[in-house]
């Protein structure tokens, strides 16, 4: 467990921070520090809420280099109800500390924006659609927010990133919000299996008597989104040969640090 300080002032920017934790933390004083976070709240996290740090998946600078800018994304997608999921994008750009102005301890916070986008499941049609700013550069970068509502109705599946262009593209829009918008739209689609996790799964005897129209529906959202979902490549074959889907390798890997069998993985996908 870690002892931590927040310094929060708005409630909508407090939860952002719990969901999505993208601030910058010291371990020394163990404190969250931004220029216009004024109130101390001290609690308790585990460390499941703070699984990875920068420093376990982002190389080491180059040497001699020095740091002038960080963008970050961070997505999550949270299961509502069995026909809804909620995805929260947050984006902010981040100046280090002394860059700009001599001395100052705290970094610069440039964008600080987020997105909330509830989406129907299994149809993937969004329901509910919601764009704050919290640091933006100009006072009335906020003025295009309204236009976002024009996202209810839309398919966050194939063509999502066309019609965002379309809608918003240019100065129709937010240039980030743009760019946090097709960030979200693959990660709808790797929610999808998520949303099935603990439904029944398909016995190798229904695999079997699937069609290939079956199967073809099962699949169809990836379906030439990459080499490995070419429609005429090796994995789409065996799918429609009616042959189980390769077990992904980060649940092998880790079922075998559990000490359990791939068979497994037919237990929990739906």
């Amino acid at each position: 467990m870690r002892n931590v300080d927040f310094f929060k002032s708005s409630p909508a920017f407090s939860a952002a921070v719990m969901s999505v934790l993208m601030v910058s933390f010291s371990e020394v004083t163990g404190q969250f520090c931004h220029g216009f976070l004024t109130v101390r709240l001290t609690t308790c996290i585990s460390d499941t809420v703070f699984p990875v740090s920068t420093n376990d998946y982002f190389p080491a600078p180059p040497q001699g280099g020095k740091l002038i800018h960080t963008r970050r994304y961070e997505i999550r997608t949270y299961k509502l109800n069995e026909d809804k999921f909620l995805m929260r994008g947050v984006i902010f750009d981040e100046k280090p500390a002394g860059l700009y102005v001599k001395d100052d301890p705290e970094p610069l916070w440039v964008h600080h924006m987020i997105v909330d986008l509830e989406v129907a499941f299994p149809s993937l049609e969004i329901v509910g659609a919601n764009v704050e700013f919290h640091e933006r550069p100009h006072t009335h970068c906020t003025d295009i927010v309204p236009a976002y509502e024009k996202l209810v109705g839309l398919s966050i599946a194939r063509g999502f990133n066309a019609k965002v262009k379309e809608l918003f593209g240019g100065p129709r829009g937010c240039t980030h919000i743009g760019s946090m918008l097709s960030a979200m739209a693959p990660v709808a689609i790797q929610s999808i299996w998520s949303m099935r996790i603990g439904s029944p799964s398909v016995s190798s005897e229904q695999r079997a008597a699937m069609t290939k129209e079956d199967r073809r529906r099962g699949y169809a959202m990836n379906l030439n989104t990459c080499h490995m979902w070419d429609e005429n490549g090796q994995m789409v074959a065996e799918i429609e040969q009616g042959l189980p889907v390769e077990v992904p390798l980060w649940i092998s890997k880790r079922f075998k640090k559990l000490g359990l069998e791939d068979s497994e993985w037919e237990k929990l996908r739906g």
